[in-house]
């Protein structure tokens, strides 16, 4: 989003602002470390109370007490800041600053960027100014919600506008990051918490017949690169891996094939990037849900299993009609310009807000 703002408005200036660092320290922990224990060894419980909060028809009373709380807390770094807008990408932040409009300044406009194919409850704020969304059926639950359909906008997930074109062609791009050029590559991106099975992901390889090589992108998660790499001297094929890196759009243009969990963000990238995916083992609630939404419009596939996992990339690699299908999916739903529109909203926003101090002034 910086980026697109800059091309609009070079003068546009952005801060990030963690909003879990104005909750309460035991609510911070608990969102923390309660969720990735829940979905890791209680995932049937997590999916049971988020689908219990998806049917809910108003916020909990706890999670309104937090956000007053915490709306209470970010006075101050509003006061010192003075923001001309609020941009929230997640759900607390965005229930955080409708509950500061309501106490504090109805004027601050803010902007709810949805980085998932559905829309949780959690998210829905009458008071909110504008929403930016991805899918049609998104839309419309905002509008059944009482969302003013003029604030609604249909854009799709902003990603870099690199992943939409190779700056490279493939054989150059692969030189430059040192990955072979005669074999197939698979590129696999295990999340920043580690929990999928990239164990699974790398034995379930090794029972192909195609020549190919993997590359392993981990984030900044040490202790997954450590368990990575020691599995690695167990695969009968190439494999390289990366800890964090700033350019995955290259990786994702110098690969065949994505083994990856279903993140917005992750799949709304390979979207844009055309590269084919294969979705494995996503977490209860927002994954689950954009696994359904990309495979039921044949833009992606699920794979279960090793054996699953294993039939799935051999098909992608082997078969120029199963890739030709994927592309053309992926191409109905790709929006590799998501960013830009989204910040044209933003810069209409702030206009307006500043139309309006002049007139009042």
């Amino acid at each position: 989003m910086r980026s697109a703002l800059a091309t609009l408005d070079p003068s546009i200036e952005t801060q990030t602002v963690d909003s879990y660092k104005y909750a309460a320290s035991v609510f911070s922990k608990v969102v923390a470390d309660g969720y990735i224990g829940m979905v890791k060894t209680v995932p049937q419980v997590y999916s049971f109370i988020y689908d219990r909060a998806e049917r809910a028809t108003h916020v909990p009373k706890f999670r309104r007490f937090v956000s007053q709380y915490t709306a209470a807390n970010l006075r101050r770094l509003v006061d010192e800041r003075k923001p001309d807008i609020v941009v929230c990408t997640h759900a607390f932040p965005c229930g955080v600053m409708a509950e500061y409009k309501r106490q504090f300044d109805p004027d601050l406009p803010v902007v709810g960027i949805v980085t998932d194919f559905v829309v949780h409850p959690f998210w829905i704020y009458t008071n909110i100014d504008a929403y930016s969304v991805a899918t049609p059926e998104m839309r419309a639950t905002l509008a059944g919600r009482g969302v003013l359909p003029e604030r609604i906008l249909l854009s799709g997930i902003p990603v870099d506008p690199r992943f939409a074109e190779a700056r490279l062609p493939v054989d150059e791009l692969r030189a430059q990051l040192d990955l072979p050029r005669d074999r197939r590559i698979v590129l696999i991106m295990g999340g920043g918490v580690g929990i999928g099975p990239l164990d699974k992901m790398m034995r379930a390889l090794g029972n192909l017949e195609v020549p190919l090589a993997a590359a392993v992108i981990v984030g900044h998660n040490k202790a997954l690169e450590k368990r990575v790499i020691a599995a690695a001297e167990h695969t009968a094929y190439p494999l390289r891996v990366f800890g964090f890196v700033n350019n995955v759009f290259d990786y994702m243009h110098a690969s065949d094939v994505l083994l990856s969990k279903p993140g917005g963000l992750t799949t709304s990238e390979a979207l844009s990037a055309q590269i084919p995916m294969i979705l494995v083992k996503p977490l209860p609630g927002q994954e689950e849900r954009n696994t359904r939404y990309l495979v039921t419009r044949r833009a992606a596939i699920r794979a279960r299993g090793e054996q699953g996992l294993a039939d799935a990339v051999s098909d992608v690699l082997q078969s120029s009609e199963r890739r030709a299908q994927l592309h053309e999916s992926m191409a109905v739903l790709r929006n590799p310009n998501a960013a830009l529109c989204v910040a044209k909203r933003i810069v209409e926003l702030l206009e307006r807000r500043t139309a309006k101090q002049l007139h009042a002034g």
